[in-house]
Parts: C-alpha cells; sequence; structure tokens
C-alpha cells in the first residue's frame, strides 16, 4: 500500500481524530488508498498494519449536501448494525469538515469480493452463483422487515407520497438533461404516472439494491450491504423492482453498462421476485411497474451522462457509447409497462 496520500484523505490527519474519537483503536501510522468502482461518493481503505478501516467521504470539490450526507448514511448502518441485515460496524462520524476537507465517518473493514459482471461471477459457477443471488433477495428481505420505528428510523423519510415524488423528481431530471428527441421517453414517463399502484406499508429502502453494492464472503453468503447513501424510508418494491431490473439481461456487447445477470446460474427475475413474494408475504403483483420505473430511472440517468459528455465535462473510456443504450432502456421500459 502506497504511503503517499490519496486526494481526499489526510492520514496523519485522521489518526489524529480517531485517537480523540476512539482513543487505542489505531496502533501506528496510517496509510490509505482509495476503492476503485465507486459511482458517486469517495471511499478509501486505512490501515495501520495490523487493523483496517473503510472511510466515506463526499467527492471532491463542491457538492450538495443532501446529496453526499455522511452523517445519514451513519445513521442507517448504525440502525441496522444490530439487526439480521448485514453491514459494516460504523466507527465514527466526523462532521468537523477541518478534518479532511469534508464530513466523513469510518466504519469496520469487511472481507468479502462485490462482483460487478457477469464474467467476475463466471469462476463461482452456475451453482454458486444461483445460491448467491437467492441469498441477495434473502437479504433484501431481512431489511425490509425491520420495524423502521424500532431502530430508530421512524423520522428517516416520507413515505407518504414516496411514489408521487420520485416521478415528479426523475421527470426534472429528465428535463433538466434534454439535449435531443428521444423517442418513448416521454410516453413512459406518462404511462408510469396513470398507472402507479398504491404502496404497501413502508420500509427502509436502499435504493440502489444490487449485487455490486454487496459484498461476498468466502461461502457465497451477503457479508455487508454497502452504498447507502440513496437509502430512506419509502415502497420497498423500489428496490425490488430496480433488482429485477438488473437481473434482465442487456444482450449488449461491449457495453459500458454492465450486469451479472448473464452469467450462468443467475436466477431470471420472475424467479427472485417470486421468492421475495413469498418470503416477505408481500404482494408483488405490481412489480412490472416498479421494474418499468427502474428502466425509466436508469434511461434518465444514462441520458444524463450522455449530456455532460457532449458538453465535454466526462472523463473516461465508454461515455461515447452510453448515449446508444438510452434508447433500448426506454424500450425495456415501455415494453414492460404494457406487458404488465
Amino acid at each position: 500500500m502506497s504511503t503517499a496520500s490519496p486526494p481526499g484523505l489526510d492520514p496523519e490527519q485522521l489518526r489524529v481524530f480517531l485517537d480523540r474519537a476512539r482513543p487505542g483503536l489505531v496502533a501506528g501510522p496510517l496509510t490509505a488508498r482509495v476503492i476503485e468502482g465507486g459511482r458517486s461518493n469517495l471511499t478509501y481503505t486505512v490501515t495501520d498494519g495490523t487493523g483496517s478501516w473503510v472511510v466515506r467521504r463526499p467527492p471532491l470539490g463542491h457538492v450538495l449536501a443532501t446529496a453526499h450526507d455522511m452523517r445519514r448514511e451513519h445513521r442507517v448502518i448504525s440502525a441496522l448494525h444490530p439487526t439480521a441485515v448485514p453491514v459494516p460496524e460504523p466507527v465514527a462520524l466526523c462532521e468537523d469538515e477541518s478534518v479532511l476537507g469534508a464530513p466523513f465517518y469510518v466504519m469496520e473493514h469487511v472481507a468479502g469480493t462485490p462482483y460487478r459482471t457477469a464474467g467476475q461471477l463466471a469462476p463461482l459457477g452456475a451453482e454458486r452463483t444461483r445460491a448467491a443471488v437467492l441469498g441477495l433477495v434473502d437479504t433484501l428481505v431481512e431489511l425490509h422487515a425491520v420495524d423502521p420505528r424500532a431502530v430508530g428510523l421512524g423520522d428517516f423519510g416520507r413515505p407518504e407520497g414516496f411514489l408521487d415524488r420520485q416521478l415528479r423528481r426523475w421527470g426534472k431530471q429528465l428535463d433538466a438533461s434534454r439535449s435531443r428527441e428521444l423517442a418513448g421517453i416521454g410516453e413512459l414517463h406518462a404511462g408510469l404516472g396513470r398507472a402507479r399502484p398504491d404502496s404497501p406499508a413502508p420500509s427502509v429502502v436502499h435504493g440502489d439494491y444490487r449485487l455490486d453494492n454487496v459484498l461476498l464472503d468466502g461461502e457465497d453468503r451477503v457479508a455487508a450491504v454497502l452504498d447507502w447513501e440513496m437509502s430512506t424510508l419509502g415502497d420497498p418494491l423500489t428496490d425490488l423492482g430496480l433488482l429485477a431490473m438488473y437481473s434482465t439481461p442487456l444482450d449488449l456487447p461491449g457495453s459500458p453498462v454492465s450486469t451479472t445477470a448473464g452469467a450462468a446460474g443467475h436466477p431470471p427475475a420472475a424467479e427472485l421476485v417470486e421468492r421475495y413474494a413469498a418470503r416477505s408475504g408481500r404482494d408483488a403483483s405490481a412489480i412490472a411497474w416498479y421494474t418499468a420505473f427502474a428502466w425509466f430511472k436508469l434511461a434518465v440517468i444514462l441520458e444524463g451522462i450522455h449530456y455532460r459528455y457532449t458538453l465535454g465535462q466526462t472523463v473516461g473510456a465508454g461515455f461515447d457509447r452510453i448515449g446508444d443504450l438510452v434508447p433500448v432502456f426506454v424500450e425495456h421500459g415501455l415494453h414492460t409497462l404494457k406487458e404488465g
């Protein structure tokens, strides 16, 4: 591990903070590195050569506090840690921006492997892949079974009108990213509004629940659910719809957007929904709407990336192909909504 300080984290400053917040936790000088793969907030591993921890902080530069709320992330994992939901143990929250230049929190380092593509799952084989994905569903059931009030999260969100607000929010996001005509996307948004289901009892929702936001242990079980930045109180079936969407093979060779759905042994979306309904006792008959909504959200996100690419505001490989994917996601959304 390099002794150089990664951008956004000064190991010496962090050591001073931890010595004050958790005396005796750190046994020596800290070294740190950035964990690659994050899409928004920055994540680092730090170690004193004996123990290791993970630090989360907002991205560098000006950010919206509401979009990168470290207190909120720390609060939800602190509330869930004593439950059956596997989350890293929180260590400390720091809201003093003079330490690292932004609020941050520290949590335990959980050993495990993230799987982001079908190719990464291939060495597991079909049987182990199937068990891992079914376990992902079971963990989602555990999350949605948590009583928010019982763990101190009764005011963590505003579940009343949740789906209406989501539709408005993503509609505004689309309007802010419009730079071209997109056939069908207005029809999809309007169709979602007309067919909006009544939400079941609210729960803690993760907001971005899929295989590459968890760590699997050596026995292919979920060791930790990560990336809680979009969590809130709301409609639990939005988590299931997103998981169903990511469990639909895209069949787009060379696509910069990848899923694990094409891996041998990966259960189809319908089986995951059936397992969730059976284990949670929830009515999932409206899942087509939630899955179509997930397709719409991803289309809007990708269109935003494409828009920034056209303005020269993105750096890296693959951004030139993002724009071609948006119509594919819109088509999937329309088809799913009509089939439902």
